[in-house]
């Protein structure tokens, strides 16, 4: 399983970004998909999660209500919409395949494989 993720950048306080993750390889869709994200001198934190059917999803407190977290089965992609970001979203963004079978608090210990992170930096 390979995961490319992208859509990172800065941006102000209010604003929104797009962060994608395209899955390849012959058995990423035996895996539901989360967001983490790690900002400096933290530990990786859950974000959001979501099943290639996208029947199930689930979100951190912090970001309920601000993120969407949806997939493209056609384009295998896992987007994550942020909208109304503040400061304390700035991390570096990681997309992983999960086992869990919870999407509501993603265990690190139940991902299998992890993209590279893409930077999201938010201005006040």
């Amino acid at each position: 399983v390979q995961l490319q993720a992208s859509g990172g950048g800065l941006v102000q306080a209010g604003g929104s970004l797009r962060l994608s993750c395209a899955a390849s390889g012959r058995t990423f869709r035996r895996y539901a998909m989360a967001w983490f994200r790690q900002a400096p001198e933290k530990k990786r934190e859950f974000v959001a999660a979501i099943t290639w059917s996208g029947g199930r999803n689930g979100y951190a407190d912090s970001v309920k209500g601000r993120f969407t977290i949806s997939t493209d089965n056609a384009e295998n992609t896992v987007y994550l919409q942020m909208n109304n970001l503040k400061p304390e979203d700035t991390a570096v963004y990681y997309c992983a395949a999960t086992y869990s079978s919870s999407m509501a608090a993603v265990d690190p210990a139940t991902i299998d494989y992890w993209g590279q992170g893409t930077q999201v930096t938010v201005s006040s």
